[in-house]
């Protein structure tokens, strides 16, 4: 199976375990998503919930109030093309707050047909900025591969302009390492400072994957899975896709000076009960001591650990 190899690199280890253990999730706001969370995620895993273009915005607000009235640390997507106007922006910002939410997640999101007040991501950071926030995490999103409607001149233009309203970037799902760490380091060349997490999919079943990428449309993720049906199969194991591999070949570039990546932020497509059983038996791979490597290798019918 394809697992995480162990690795005899201390530095890399620790890196790896402690990005593991506050591994952010991302759901989407369907009906029985609550449930889920309650059941499966522990509650020191932070959760984002993403804008459906079928629920709406204030879906995404009202999961996001419930979840953290559970006590769970959550940043609900703010979209700038499903927030209507500042009055909707300050009231959604004014639900946050009662409910102790501290960070968000601002991104342009599916245009819907219905006009709104702001026309795409920058707007909205400044929108959310002048009617005085309070959050402390703003997270932007990041285009390792870029983005069929902008080259990618304009994309580093717009991330170098939303930088100093935010706090984080974390990127869409790109499945070659090497183009997001030729991407990460190219941020820093042009002084883009911001810590960055690197989207992968969690342990998603195909079937589920195949449902949501043909038919809910929830975000540029989806468009680019179902733009990339082939190659994306390709990274398939008989059960589902596990993240390995896009993980193992970051692992030893965290917090290394030419670039920022900081960790990784898992889209679960609300697939939980493997996503977590998945991170767990990460994390138990990597607290094997290391004299013991050579031994479990031995013991093991694969040439990899968890």
């Amino acid at each position: 199976m394809n697992r995480l190899p162990f690795t005899r690199d201390a530095g890399v280890r620790a890196d790896l375990r402690r990005t593991l253990g506050h591994l952010g999730y991302e759901v989407i706001p369907f009906k029985k998503t609550e449930e889920a969370v309650l059941t499966h995620v522990p509650m020191s895993v932070p959760l984002t919930v993403t804008v459906s273009r079928a629920k709406g915005q204030d879906a995404t607000v009202e999961l996001a109030v419930a979840l953290a009235g559970h006590g769970y640390s959550v940043s609900p997507h703010l979209s700038a093309h499903q927030i209507r106007d500042r009055a909707h922006l300050a009231e959604i910002v004014t639900r946050c707050s009662a409910a102790g939410i501290t960070g968000v997640f601002v991104v342009g999101g599916d245009r819907t047909g219905t006009p709104t007040a702001f026309a795409d991501a920058m707007e909205l950071l400044r929108a959310l900025h002048e009617i005085g926030h309070g959050f402390a995490d703003i997270g932007i999103g990041g285009h390792p591969e870029g983005h069929p409607e902008a080259d990618d001149e304009a994309l580093f233009q717009a991330l170098k302009d939303k930088a100093p309203l935010a706090t984080h970037i974390t990127t869409q799902i790109v499945f070659d390492p090497k183009a997001i760490l030729g991407w990460a380091r190219e941020l820093r060349n042009r002084g883009i400072d911001l810590p960055v997490y690197i989207g992968v999919p969690g342990a998603v079943h195909r079937q589920k994957l195949l449902r949501i990428s043909s038919g809910l449309g929830i975000g540029q993720s989806v468009k680019f899975l179902k733009k990339q049906q082939n190659l994306f199969w390709r990274f398939f194991l008989p059960g589902g896709y596990r993240p390995d591999g896009i993980i193992n070949g970051l692992a030893p570039h965290l917090g290394k000076p030419e670039n920022t990546i900081a960790g990784f932020h898992v889209f679960t497509f609300n697939d939980l009960e493997p996503t977590e059983a998945w991170r767990k038996r990460a994390l138990r791979g990597l607290a094997v001591r290391p004299h013991l490597e050579k031994r479990a290798l031995r013991n093991s019918n694969t040439t990899t650990v968890f």
